[in-house]
């Protein structure tokens, strides 16, 4: 939970029918908006730096097939070796450090790629707003299709809400999509509870290990692989070399930090067109529309930007954050 590139630890509400992030690799999602938020937390057992909090904003009772949950997917490449939909399929175990505000049996789900294949499981909290070190350990699916591939292998889900057709029961493979367990407790039922978790992991076997401590330059890179935002950090920090079209308008590539999973298709930007300038003939120009996507391959994005007038065409540039601008940025999206 150390690394947050797209809120810098700032709140995310978790959203209606559509996938938000939070910290990298970890996404929410709600069937009501404006009911739960999610962060990233200096909270954490001994050993731990951060995890992610998520707090009940507004008191919701889920009904028919409603559903609130914490994923993390897994890359179908990171899975190979455990032969899932093969009489193969290998016995892993997923550990984490959990805490609530709320005490009883909460719920999960463990579902392949394409969510026809689901394993709802629950874990208990005893103490309420202590962290508690949990286990579960599940025998690998024998049936299903399991992506081997760079798409959805595995979906581990942390249901925060769920009822009807969306809870199933616990402890089984099922050949739907289940995602909580039948008699959770249901976190955004109370308002203001909150629940923490840090310190997931998911190793093949039926015994959880020592928490495997990477180098935080090694875990960032990991994430840069889904997701890279590239921040000013300084007034006129450069993105990118660029080549003018024409008087009014350029483009620039931008390299990424890592190959990234797939091309991404879009770009994500302040949103102020003042954020962004464009440096040439020892000048600075700033631009009068936000910067476009316009290219992408796994290395690297180009980006189309435009200004009232004063570039040469055919010159090259520089793209870059406005004069006093240090917090512009230039997102790149490869999430699963």
């Amino acid at each position: 939970m150390r690394i947050d590139q797209r809120n810098a630890g700032a709140s995310v509400t978790f959203p209606t029918g559509s996938n938000v992030f939070s910290a990298d690799r970890w996404l929410v999602n709600g069937i009501q908006n404006n009911k739960m938020t999610i962060q990233q937390d200096s909270n954490a057992p001994t050993g731990f730096v951060n995890s992610l909090k998520i707090t009940v904003t507004s008191a919701y009772t889920p009904t028919s097939n409603d559903s609130f949950n914490l994923q993390h997917r897994i890359e179908g490449n990171n899975l190979s070796d455990m032969a899932f939909g093969t009489a193969s399929a290998k016995t892993f175990t997923l550990s984490f450090w959990v805490r609530s505000s709320l005490t009883g049996t909460f719920g999960g789900s463990l579902l392949n790629g394409a969510t026809n294949r689901s394993y709802p499981f629950t874990y208990s909290i005893s103490v309420a707003d202590t962290w508690e070190y949990k286990t579960i350990t599940v025998a690998g699916d024998t049936t299903g299709t399991w992506l081997t591939t760079s798409g959805i292998g595995l979906i581990c889900l942390w249901s925060l809400g769920a009822a009807g057709t969306a809870l199933g029961t616990a402890g089984a493979w099922a050949g739907s999509e289940k995602l909580g367990a039948t008699g959770q407790v249901n976190l955004v039922a109370t308002g203001s509870a909150t629940l923490y978790i840090t310190g997931v992991q998911l190793e093949v076997g039926s015994v959880a290990t020592p928490f495997e401590r990477r180098p935080f330059g090694t875990e960032l890179s990991l994430c840069q692989r889904y997701y890279y935002r590239m921040v000013s950090n300084v007034s006129f920090g450069r993105f990118g070399a660029s080549y003018n079209g024409s008087t009014t308008a350029g483009q620039a590539f931008v390299n990424f930090a890592v190959t990234m999973r797939s091309s991404p298709t879009a770009l994500e930007q302040t949103g102020t067109a003042a954020n962004y300038a464009v440096v040439h003939q020892q000048t600075s120009t700033v631009c009068s529309a936000v910067p476009v996507f316009s290219s992408a391959n796994t290395f690297g994005g180009v980006v189309t930007f435009t200004v009232a007038s004063g570039l040469v065409a055919g010159h090259g540039s520089q793209f870059t954050s406005a004069s006093g601008v240090t917090t512009a940025y230039l997102g790149w999206s490869a999430e699963l």
